[in-house]
Parts: C-alpha cells; sequence; structure tokens
C-alpha cells in the first residue's frame, strides 16, 4: 500500500529550481499550492515581477492532499451558516464558490489542462439523522440555490434523507495546480521550488518586505501568505482559527460500476466524502473523513483503520492502495479571512478554508490581485482578513482557545518514561524525559534514534507524535515537523532543535 494521495497516479513531476540568489520583486507568494499558482496566474497579467516561493514541491502540499471535488455549497451545513448570516449573505458565498468553480473549469478549458476535471453531481445525504435534510433544502429553496430530491431507488450507499446538487466538479488537484505552474515561468514570472522562507520582516516606514530563505534573501513590495495558514506569530488570526487533520484512503472495488459523483453523508456521527477516480485505466474508490484537531489524538492510525471498516461494511473492497492524510483551519465565524493581515499590511493571507480549500483558494487568488493591483472585487468585504465580528465568532473563538490552554496545561504537568528506559519499535516515535527536560525522540529503520526539542518554534507548545504520517505534529496552531525536526507545514517558521544524544 501507498502512503501518499492517489493524484500522483495520474501527475508529472515538477522540477523548478531552488532560489540561490537574492532577487527583487513586486510581489513574493509563499506557497505553491491552488492559491499561490493562481494567485500568479492572475497577477502576472497585470505586468508586476512575481516569485513563488514553494518549500517543497509544488502542489504536493495541503493541495495534493485533499479530494479534488469543486462544490458550491460549505463543509457548514445551510442551517449552520444561517445561524450566523443573513439570506443575502448566503447567496453571495454560494455565487462566490460558484464563479471560483467556473473560473478553475476556464482555465482547464483555454490552457487545455490533463487534470481529469468532469462536471459531476453532488449528493447529500445522512443515515443518521444528524443533519436536518429537510431544513437545509427550505434553505436553498430561500436562497435560490437548485437541488433535487434523491431517487428512492437505485442510490448506491444507504440513507434515510438526501438531496442533489448538480453540475458539480472533480479534478486531480495536483495535476491542475502543476500543470497551471508549468504555463506560469516568464521573464516576469519565476516558480521556485525547495526554497523555505525563514523569516519575513514588513518595514512599515519604506514598504519594502524582506524574506530570508534557506540560500536567498527576497525583497518585496507585496507578500501574499498561500500557505493555509499564516506563518509566523500572527497573534490575529492563529487563536480564531482550529486546525484539523483527516484522512484518505483510495481503494478497488470488485465490482466497478459505482457511479460518478461526489457522495457527502454522515454515517453514525461521522461525515464521509466519497467520489470515484480512474487513473491509468484502473477504476479507484476514494473516501476521506475521520476528522480529529491536529496533534490530539494518542492513535492516528486508528483514524485511517476507521476508513478501512468503514468502506469494509459499506463496499465489497478487493483492496486498499492509498492512504494519506490532510489538514484544514477551520474559522471561527465559518468564513475564510481573505485580505490584508492588517489594514494598512502589504502582507496578504488566505486562510481559514476549512475542507473547502480549492474553492475558497481560488477565490482568494482573485481578490488578494484585485487588491494588490488596485480593482475592485464583490466579494472583498464578505471575506475580509481584519474583519472583526466577536458575535458571529464569540463561541468558536472561546472553545478554540479553551483547547489550546489545556494542551499546553497537559503537556506541562505531564510525565513520561525516561530516555534510558525508553523501548521503541523500528519507526516509532515517543516523548520522554531526557537529562534536562522533555525530548521527541524517533527511531529510524537501522535502529539509530534521532532526539529533537519536542518544543514548537511557534508558540512554545510541546508536539506530538504522529504515527500514521511519522511526523511530530503540534496540538495548539497545527504545525507539523518530520522526523528530523524539518517543518512540513507552518505556522512555524523554523523546525525542531537537534539535540545531540
Amino acid at each position: 500500500m501507498t502512503q501518499e494521495p492517489i493524484w500522483k497516479l495520474n501527475s508529472q513531476e515538477t522540477n523548478f529550481p531552488q532560489l540561490q540568489k537574492d532577487i527583487v520583486v513586486d510581489v513574493a507568494i509563499i506557497g505553491g499550492g491552488i492559491t499561490g499558482i493562481t494567485t500568479a496566474e492572475l497577477l502576472q497579467q497585470y505586468g508586476m515581477n512575481i516569485a513563488v516561493l514553494e518549500a517543497r514541491k509544488i502542489g504536493q502540499g495541503t493541495t495534493g492532499h485533499s479530494t479534488g471535488n469543486l462544490y458550491e455549497v460549505t463543509e457548514y451545513g445551510l442551517q449552520e451558516l444561517k445561524n450566523k448570516y443573513d439570506t443575502t449573505t448566503l447567496q453571495e458565498i454560494i455565487q462566490s464558490r460558484r464563479r471560483a468553480i467556473a473560473f478553475i473549469s476556464e482555465n482547464v478549458s483555454r490552457l487545455n489542462l490533463d487534470c481529469d476535471f468532469e462536471t459531476v453531481p453532488m449528493y447529500l445525504f445522512e443515515n443518521d439523522e444528524s443533519i436536518d435534510i429537510d431544513n437545509e433544502k427550505s434553505i436553498a429553496k430561500e436562497i435560490g440555490l437548485p437541488y433535487a430530491d434523491l431517487p428512492e431507488n437505485g442510490f448506491p450507499l444507504p440513507y434515510k434523507k438526501g438531496m442533489i446538487f448538480n453540475y458539480q466538479a472533480q479534478i486531480n488537484p495536483l495535476s491542475y495546480v502543476q500543470q497551471l505552474a508549468l504555463h506560469l515561468p516568464t521573464i516576469r514570472c519565476s516558480v521556485y521550488e525547495n526554497t523555505h522562507v525563514t523569516s519575513i520582516e514588513e518595514d512599515i516606514t519604506t514598504g519594502i518586505i524582506k524574506l530570508k530563505t534557506d540560500q536567498a534573501v527576497v525583497h518585496a513590495n507585496y507578500v501574499v501568505h498561500a500557505t493555509h495558514t499564516p506563518l509566523g506569530l500572527q497573534l490575529l488570526y492563529h487563536p480564531v482559527l482550529g486546525p484539523y487533520r483527516e484522512y484518505g484512503i483510495a481503494f478497488k472495488l470488485r465490482d466497478t460500476s459505482f457511479p460518478s459523483g461526489i457522495f457527502w453523508g454522515n454515517f453514525e456521527g461521522e461525515k464521509y466524502s466519497i467520489r470515484r477516480y480512474e487513473a491509468k485505466g484502473e477504476s479507484y474508490m476514494i473516501c476521506v473523513g475521520s476528522m480529529h484537531k491536529t496533534g490530539q489524538t494518542d492513535d492516528n492510525m486508528a483514524h485511517i483503520d476507521q476508513l478501512k471498516k468503514f468502506v469494509n461494511k459499506h463496499f465489497d473492497v478487493e483492496c486498499v492502495t492509498h492512504q494519506w492524510g490532510g489538514q484544514n483551519y477551520k474559522p471561527a465565524d465559518l468564513l475564510p479571512y481573505i485580505g490584508r493581515k492588517e489594514t494598512d499590511s502589504r502582507e496578504f493571507i488566505a486562510t481559514g478554508f476549512s475542507t473547502d480549500g480549492l474553492v475558497y483558494g481560488t477565490l482568494a487568488a482573485k481578490i488578494i490581485t484585485a487588491e494588490i493591483v488596485g480593482i475592485s472585487n464583490p466579494y472583498s468585504e464578505l471575506y475580509k482578513a481584519s474583519r472583526h465580528n466577536p458575535l458571529k465568532a464569540a463561541e468558536k473563538f472561546i472553545k478554540e482557545n479553551v483547547n489550546m490552554a489545556g494542551q499546553m496545561i497537559k503537556d506541562l504537568v505531564s510525565s513520561g518514561e525516561e530516555l534510558k528506559d525508553v523501548d521503541l519499535a523500528v519507526g516509532d516515535g515517543k516523548i520522554v524525559q531526557g537529562k534536562n527536560g522533555k525530548v521527541a525522540v524517533y527511531k529510524n529503520l537501522h535502529g539509530q534514534l534521532t532526539i529533537l526539542s519536542p518544543i514548537c518554534p511557534h508558540m512554545g507548545c510541546t508536539v506530538h507524535w504522529n504515527n500514521a504520517e511519522k511526523s511530530w505534529d503540534c496540538p495548539c496552531h497545527g504545525s507539523r515537523f518530520d522526523i528530523d525536526g524539518k517543518v512540513i507545514e507552518g505556522p512555524a517558521l523554523t523546525g525542531l532543535k537537534l539535540i545531540e544524544s
């Protein structure tokens, strides 16, 4: 079984250079996922000098770990959105996402991108009464969102009530972003891979922003944090974002007649996203779900096992072929934060996409481009990053911060076994007591130990071991680190310190 997303079966490896010399640009975009690459695509049309700085490989972060589903509704039910927003706002949310999907479709056609784009229906259904489908239908009718009823017979999964949203879409997200990036490089637009930004300094007086990378320095008039969550110590945003991980598996069926579409259903209190995918002449199914707070589970593998148990219950599974994890950040008031990080700042952020990032990332690129070049966008105010609406955010804001404080206290007072007594299996990691405090220990395939500081350099929380993805995950703001301590994803800018054994 492959420990990576299935999308790599129908994608190609990019080979952009690493930035190794100092440069000056109009706009530096940190992150080469759908948000960053789409922003670069749009900005270059206005004659700006642009540099895209990707810490690893184009599209292989959050974008390449997503479902590939493109839909107008959001992770949150229409009722949940209506509890916070009026009818007009709900209509704007749907319209903005519809336009973003149309833009992706236009890109695919205009640039002839081979990314398995397909128009499909989306099926929203419940099997445990955890969704009030009748109420969802009523709100959809109120806001003018077209839907149809599920047929009484012939649906491939058990359900009690459901609805259909036609004319949604699916893509291979990795292929889409990689191929879009390959259309970018011009005299005014450069793409760099393996270029990790280690610090960001904005000079409010001059308006120049200095970014340090492992090998060079970038001076820019504007910076876009296309990194899923803002990098560095962004105290305005991290307290109102909840970091979550969920998991995906791809599997083959003995009967390959399962229909196309986005199948989004609730079973026994858990939400699962299911779809079919064709790659290299083979038919696969994908199931995504089993979500939890990042760094806050004792056994990550148990969540993948839950997916396997679910699909084996409802499908005639031949074999599971791929497994992976993905991260999302949930905003306190249910809408993303997109735009200037503060009113007069030249730094732009795009975060809080929940599990709806492919569409919101595209929308964010359009909003941020409009703000940088000085044109209007009808959705800038709706998603404005510097908005303050404590009434809409209060409950989640309190919940996330109590959770973070609880994790910090729990880790401070807990004690573990001594390093000298640790008995680790090969490929396993654990937090233990060292000579001068806690350490994060990993045993590699040769039996050698890597010992790291367990303190996340972002805000000082203690990382936890992720046994499914072999990483150290921060339970406070979602930073993740590989077995050598290098940053996998932010908000941390630097890695875990190596401790000599």
